[in-house]
């Protein structure tokens, strides 16, 4: 392997290593969700004709637990060698910051789609949604797991101790991803809170996301798609930005 290369693999081996936490744990909390959920609102609620709740359900969830696994593992890993200590011995190595930043952003996009599918996986027992732009579906689920990715590596280098990280998460990530229209449709809200969630790069995932499931959804999948890739695309120039200043890593 080039030394990129192993830096992935220690990345990929790190949260395989405890599949148990980072992989098992968020699958079944998103199978809790669509069981509250589905059970308590199946009957109550219906946003597509022919689609039941829980089926409407499945694509959010699974790609709420792709965004916030993606960020988790980048995030985590960089803020745990920064308190260990170990993160200054990959300034000893021929890596540059593109390599970096491959590898950190390149796992958390392994981990992402890896619960992504496992989420989807076991939804199937509950509830079988259709897929009718498979295409659609792959490049939101690729797209949302580099950029959260991404803003991990972001996050992961701006902390300096675990709460930190912690605050950054539950009041930034976790409001937003369930402020995307996971449970609901967007237009069931107020026009007020409806223009808020536009606002959101989270809804643009979301709503893409389940358009390749469902070939419906609260707004254009092509606006979507520039909405997210132009996301994507300025996170992973500012993450690259500050790996290669070695913003809060030599210090």
């Amino acid at each position: 392997m080039t030394g990129w290369q192993m830096l992935l693999y220690k990345e990929v081996l790190r949260f395989v290593r405890v599949a148990a936490q980072t992989i098992t744990g968020p699958i079944l909390t998103a199978m809790l969700y669509l069981l509250v959920f589905g059970q308590a609102l199946e009957s109550h609620v219906k946003v597509y004709d022919n689609v039941s709740y829980t089926a409407f359900l499945v694509p959010g969830l699974a790609m709420m637990s792709l965004l916030q696994n993606a960020f988790a593992n980048s995030s985590s890993s960089l803020i745990a060698s920064k308190v260990m200590g170990n993160l200054v011995f990959l300034l000893l190595t021929p890596l540059s910051a593109w390599h970096w930043f491959v590898a950190y952003v390149g796992a958390a996009l392994v981990r992402g789609l890896v619960v992504g599918l496992g989420v989807l996986g076991v939804s199937l027992l509950f509830a079988v949604p259709p897929l009718a732009h498979p295409l659609w579906a792959l490049s939101f689920a690729l797209l949302g797991a580099a950029l959260m990715g991404a803003l991990g590596v972001v996050a992961g280098l701006w902390s300096e101790k675990f709460d930190q990280m912690a605050a950054f998460q539950n009041f930034v990530v976790m409001p937003m991803t369930f402020l995307s229209g996971v449970f609901y449709s967007i237009h069931s809200l107020p026009p007020f809170w409806q223009t808020v969630s536009h606002l959101n790069p989270f809804f643009y995932m979301i709503d893409g996301f389940r358009y390749g499931f469902f070939g419906a959804s609260d707004i254009s999948p092509w606006l979507s798609l520039a909405m997210v890739t132009s996301a994507t695309v300025a996170v992973g120039v500012w993450a690259y930005a500050l790996l290669r200043s070695g913003y809060k890593i030599r210090t």
